[in-house]
């Protein structure tokens, strides 16, 4: 019988509640008065912790409150995808997985990113979590791919978190803006489009190094 791995010790879980306890204090706080209107003194008081010990969680206002939108989805999308049976395509399994948590929010979560919407700073620190997908899904390619994998497993990964980015600029583009990644406006945004479309259309094109990566590994 095999030994399931320990969980968390006290003082992760401690840090967890507290990493909790902030974002949310954040959200609220943004709700309740607008964001420009929040100090991260008054995010700490309201937590229950000094300014110095917020400081060791988030290094701005912006990103507590974006943490309540996309707190863990980068751990929930690589384990969505090792949770695909093997036989799935891997390219389909990845991108099934970013779809499924980037779209499957509750009321609490749009009325979040409708708040993002707002503000251009809230919508940099958004888009910046992107890149927190790298790592865990890294993890997952390399571990379906194998050991001969390792560097391709990177490659992918960094290209996804990419990928992700694009297609939520895209997705968040401030109305008459067409050049990329320009977000220096700071007028109300309208999402466009459909964001499972723009996910998918921006994930396309890595589907054939996927493939190849699969038949090298496991021909």
């Amino acid at each position: 019988m095999t030994t399931p791995p320990p969980g968390p010790g006290l003082r992760e879980r401690k840090k967890q509640a507290t990493r909790v306890a902030l974002r949310e204090a954040a959200l609220r706080l943004a709700v309740e008065r607008g964001p420009d209107q929040v100090r991260v003194e008054d995010i700490a008081e309201a937590a229950g912790v000094s300014p110095r010990t917020y400081n060791n969680y988030f290094a701005s206002r912006e990103q507590a409150i974006v943490a309540a939108v996309t707190a863990d989805r980068e751990a929930r999308i690589a384990a969505a995808v090792a949770a695909r049976p093997p036989g799935v395509r891997l390219a389909d399994a990845v991108t099934e997985a970013v779809v499924e948590q980037y779209t499957n929010t509750g009321e609490r979560e749009q009325e979040a990113l409708l708040l993002i919407t707002t503000r251009t700073a809230l919508r940099d620190a958004f888009l910046d979590t992107t890149a927190g997908i790298e790592t865990p899904l890294t993890a997952v390619i390399a571990e379906r791919l194998g050991d001969a994998g390792a560097h391709t497993a990177r490659v992918l990964g960094a290209s996804v978190a990419a990928a992700v980015r694009i297609a939520l600029e895209g997705w968040l583009r401030p109305d008459g803006n067409t050049g990329p990644g320009n977000f220096s406006t700071g007028g109300l945004v309208v999402p466009s489009g459909s964001l499972p479309d723009q996910l998918r259309t921006a994930l396309a094109p890595l589907a054939p190094a996927f493939d190849a990566a699969e038949h090298r590994t496991h021909p």
